[in-house]
């Protein structure tokens, strides 16, 4: 997959452009049915499958107490992409001056003078251009006018509710990890680096990575997990607890990810690693003793095989 920074030059290398626009936060289902929809067509006509999306999200710039926590990093996002089947990404630099753009200069000056567009996909609740002015329906009169076609991707939905971005952020803010997989269609993931911590779990015997993510991404809510973590190529099972750790810390109000991997040793430090979660097994709570706390742990770490096998 080739990723462009801006639509100069593109149309002259690629024929038959077949275009997705949206943010596409999270890849969730009802993304992978437009992607895998105008894959498909590019394949049909013999043309390029591609996407056309902002870094970062537009609201982080228009309005940043109000942008939404993140689902994906940009990189997993483009290695989702690329597995998905597009080969042409066009990641925009998202500013002021580009916001104030029409929707109509959008579609004349970019899809069709720049891009050379032969078909446009955008979900049904697409908007666009100076403040989201433009729609699907403002689209599809402009590819008769220009000769490109349009198609409109009806929503998925779950349990009678259309699959969003936004109702994954709040399932995952509450832990409901289970609900979150069934809209993604996999695991949520965060990536961060092994920073330093307390050294606390060397001492009870069940060492831990202690985990930066990016400020700008969801994390679930405080509670016990069971999870994979992936390790450059190699996968391991763990337990993540995410919290302030209410058995060493009294009103404490900084949340920690600290990740056990199961049969792995060596030394994190300083390295990325990914955080696939699978399911919410218990809330975090206060024990009266290590001694306690050691033999919850212990029962996690069951759980969490148990979850894997089965």
């Amino acid at each position: 997959m080739q990723i462009y920074s801006n639509w100069l030059g593109v149309k002259d290398k690629y024929h038959k452009l077949v275009l997705g626009l949206g943010n596409f936060d999270g890849l969730h289902l009802g993304h992978q049915k437009l992607i895998g929809s105008l894959v498909q067509k590019a394949r049909a006509i013999g043309g390029t499958p591609a996407v056309f999306t902002f870094v970062p999200h537009p609201m982080a710039v228009l309005n940043p107490q109000e942008a939404p926590p993140l689902i994906l990093s940009p990189e997993i996002k483009q290695k989702m992409f690329a597995d998905l089947g597009v080969e042409v990404l066009i990641m925009i630099p998202f500013n002021i001056e580009f916001s104030k753009m029409s929707p109509e200069d959008f579609i004349t000056t970019v899809l069709h003078q720049h891009l050379g567009v032969h078909s446009v996909f955008v979900g049904y609740n697409y908007t666009f251009g100076y403040r989201g002015m433009g729609t699907p329906e403002l689209l599809k009169e402009y590819g008769r006018k220009l000769g490109f076609e349009v198609e409109v991707i009806s929503p998925v939905t779950h349990k009678n509710k259309p699959v969003s971005s936004t109702l994954i952020r709040a399932l995952i803010a509450e832990g409901n990890i289970t609900g979150a997989r069934e809209l993604l269609g996999y695991c949520p993931v965060i990536e961060g680096e092994v920073v330093y911590g307390e050294q606390r779990g060397n001492t009870l015997g069940f060492p831990t990575a202690n985990l930066q993510p990016g400020s700008d991404y969801i994390v679930p809510s405080n509670g016990v997990y069971s999870v994979k973590v992936k390790v450059d190529h190699d996968l391991f099972l763990g337990v993540a607890n995410i919290g302030v750790k209410p058995t060493f810390h009294n009103n404490s109000i900084d949340r920690t990810i600290e990740v056990h991997l199961l049969d792995y040793s060596g030394n994190l430090y300083g390295r990325k690693i990914m955080v696939y979660f699978i399911k919410r097994m218990r809330e975090e709570k206060r024990f009266n003793s290590a001694g306690e706390l050691i033999a919850q742990i212990q029962k996690d770490i069951s759980e969490a095989r148990r979850d894997a096998s089965g």
